[in-house]
């Protein structure tokens, strides 16, 4: 990966990160929460917003299409118009082409304000395959006529309008559930989608939709049932915090034999985490303004970990933690059940010294859909390994972070290149690095 300014951060690493910072709303639903006011010819109020590049990104695909979008970033807060709406000119939505994956959940809240949405080829991360065909069968239930064929991505038309439709998802994919929600709630009739994810962010979602006079009941088996209403309204709304972002800097903690107030992260949306973190040996208070985390010294425990959706342990949390986990005594084991792809960024981190090796079988009970396909999805972490500064290339968003810790963590100068893709999830680390006492530049 080419260095350009900017882009790139000198690290010296081996001193413990102490202090507090503040982690604002989540990524993974700020961004849907603002693709939901497309739904409602009025305003609504995001807060708790934090201040990084998907936020941007979907405030110009917002703006493109007519949509009047302020952005306070000293307040957190967004507050997006959206009483016109019109259709953007392709050329100009390509130009954010592989900048998100959020311009697919554009489609259910374009159809029903133009009868028509024009969806660019789709970037994010490269973690593994993350086909959309879940988002278009969606769609094509609930009455739209989706083209593939366009030269410059996908049109999608709904001649009819959408209708209720019973869906059911092989997975509990978050972006189909997204997807289902956002077309379903002005759907004529009723919609009744199964095996749908209920993430955390899911649900703040629904409760942003219910806000603008949506009707979803959610049932314990993972069934939504949402019936379709004529009109919506604007809403004000405060995000949850993105407990991505908390364990991250939870994990760079236990890596650096730190300790790490996190403003603004809660106990109910991290408990999987919480335990995982007590079991390998950290120590965490828990106050009414946030969470503590810490190493309290001695050893690090291995442990054993399966990823998996809501409830289970989270994909995004692993790839932190197992920098931590390579200071474990003792041998730990990752299970990655969610992205077939998601160990590519241990590579460096053998480099700097640490002992990881990647078995294509199931090192775990949990169903895996990996299973006899050939991917390396299962990790063994052999601990503790001192860890050396060497020259970094971020691969993707939380591997690139992940990065970051082990060169925090690591005896010497590191450079990490490419930390422009950590931006996209986690608001001004810079900035937070510095207030926990990291040195670098």
């Amino acid at each position: 990966m080419a260095e350009k300014k900017n882009d790139v951060l000198h690290v010296e690493g081996g001193r413990p990160l102490n202090g507090t910072i503040k982690v604002r709303g989540a990524k993974n639903f700020v961004s849907k929460a603002m693709v939901a006011a497309l739904l409602a010819p009025g305003v609504s109020v995001l807060k708790n917003v934090p201040e990084i590049r998907d936020v941007y990104v979907v405030s110009d695909l917002l703006r493109l299409h007519g949509v009047d979008v302020a952005f306070d970033g000293d307040k957190g807060t967004v507050t997006i118009d959206a009483s016109n709406v019109n259709l953007a000119d392709v050329a100009d939505v390509d130009t954010l082409s592989g900048s998100s994956r959020i311009p697919i959940l554009f489609s259910g809240p374009l159809l029903h304000r133009l009868g028509e949405a024009f969806i660019p080829a789709l970037g994010g991360c490269n973690i593994g395959g993350r086909p959309i065909d879940f988002h278009l069968e969606t769609l094509r239930k609930l009455g739209a006529d989706v083209n593939k064929e366009h030269r410059d991505g996908i049109h999608i038309t709904a001649p009819h309008g959408l209708h209720g439709a019973k869906i059911h998802l092989p997975y509990p994919s978050v972006g189909a559930t997204e997807q289902t929600l956002l077309a379903a709630v002005l759907a004529e009739g009723k919609t009744e989608l199964s095996g749908a994810a209920t993430e955390p962010e899911i649900m703040d979602l629904v409760a942003v939709l219910q806000k603008m006079g949506a009707v979803i009941s959610v049932d314990v088996d993972r069934t939504f049932r949402i019936e379709g209403v004529k009109e919506l309204k604007g809403y004000t709304h405060t995000s949850l915090t993105d407990r991505i972002e908390a364990a991250s800097w939870a994990s760079a903690a236990l890596a650096t034999h730190g300790d790490i107030f996190v403003k603004g992260a809660t106990q109910p949306e991290m408990m999987t985490f919480l335990n995982v973190f007590r079991k390998v040996g950290g120590e965490f208070d828990i106050t009414d303004n946030g969470i503590r985390f810490w190493h309290p010294g001695g050893d690090l425990h291995p442990v054993a970990i399966e990823t998996d959706v809501h409830p289970g342990f989270m994909t995004d949390w692993q790839q932190p933690l197992v920098v931590a986990l390579t200071q474990a005594k003792g041998l730990s084991i990752v299970h990655e059940t969610v992205y077939e792809n998601r160990f590519g960024f241990t590579k460096p981190l053998v480099q700097m010294g640490a002992t990881v090796q990647l078995y294509r079988e199931c090192l775990g009970s949990l169903p895996c859909r990996f299973q006899q396909r050939n991917y390396k999805h299962s990790a063994v972490i052999f601990g503790p390994t001192p860890l050396t500064g060497r020259d970094i290339d971020v691969p993707d968003l939380r591997g690139g972070f992940s990065h970051l810790i082990a060169a925090l963590a690591a005896k010497g100068p590191s450079n990490v290149q490419g930390i422009s893709l950590i931006d996209r999830g986690y608001a001004d680390f810079r900035g937070k690095l510095e207030a926990l006492g990291a040195d670098f530049e």
